[in-house]
């Protein structure tokens, strides 16, 4: 199952989308919190779409229908860690796809690898 991962035209599509998706970094969180300090608006301003990712917090997205999209990586060792997550997957009528690369999925959200990501609301101008 693991074998059968999209193909390279695809992925890099899926990589490209979910890039504008990417967490802040730190840096930035200051700089746009800062920035509403300063016109006064607080926090009544919407939180950015972001990619959520950690096995435990995709499984819960799952489990609660939140996860709009999950992108499990294929080269998780040991692979039992991901293993149930695409009959989870299917279980919730949550969609899935696997892809090559764990490194690919931590340079997303600023990390070295992760195992899984998902999205959990879309922009409109992507959807």
């Amino acid at each position: 199952q693991f074998r059968f991962t999209l193909d390279k035209n695809v992925a890099t599509q899926l990589i490209t989308l979910l890039s504008k998706y990417s967490p802040e970094t730190k840096a930035e969180k200051s700089a746009r919190l800062l920035a509403a300090a300063q016109e006064g608006e607080g926090s009544s301003k919407k939180k950015p779409f972001v990619l959520k990712f950690g096995l435990n917090h995709i499984t819960t997205l799952v489990e609660q229908k939140k996860a709009k999209l999950v992108v499990i990586a294929h080269d998780v060792d040991p692979i039992e860690l991901v293993l149930w997550l695409p009959a989870l997957c299917r279980k919730m009528d949550v969609p899935y796809c696997i892809i090559k690369g764990k490194s690919r999925l931590g340079q997303l959200v600023h990390q070295k690898t992760a195992t899984c990501v998902a999205l959990t609301d879309v922009a409109d101008e992507h959807s």
